[in-house]
């Protein structure tokens, strides 16, 4: 989306295609805590570079990491540091009957 929709076609700003990857998410799967950064909500943070992050993933190939991400932090632990795990595992999966309930009737 960075690399595509913000550096090539110039499609959205930054800070829209931000808010699409983050609050708006959050907000459609009904993540209260998630999607922005303040007082009472989850820390969760990607750090990147503007310039040159882009995904790396393929139809062949789907878990290649991307580039230009130099720190993922979730519940205000860092998970991912330059590309290698950190340790900390503070993340939780979202079961889809979970989602499902939260987005019913949501358009």
């Amino acid at each position: 989306v960075l690399g595509r929709y913000v550096r090539e076609t110039r499609t959205l700003t930054l800070a829209q295609a931000v808010h699409k990857m983050s609050g708006f998410a959050a907000a459609r799967f009904g993540l209260a805590d998630r999607g922005r950064l303040a007082p009472g909500m989850a820390a969760d943070a990607v750090v990147f570079d503007p310039a040159t992050v882009a995904d790396r993933a393929t139809f062949a190939q789907p878990f290649q990491y991307p580039v230009g991400i130099d720190a993922v932090i979730v519940n205000g632990h860092v998970a991912l540091r330059d590309g290698q795990h950190a340790g900390s595992r503070r993340g939780r999966a979202l079961r889809a009957t979970s989602l499902v309930a939260r987005t019913q009737g949501a358009s």
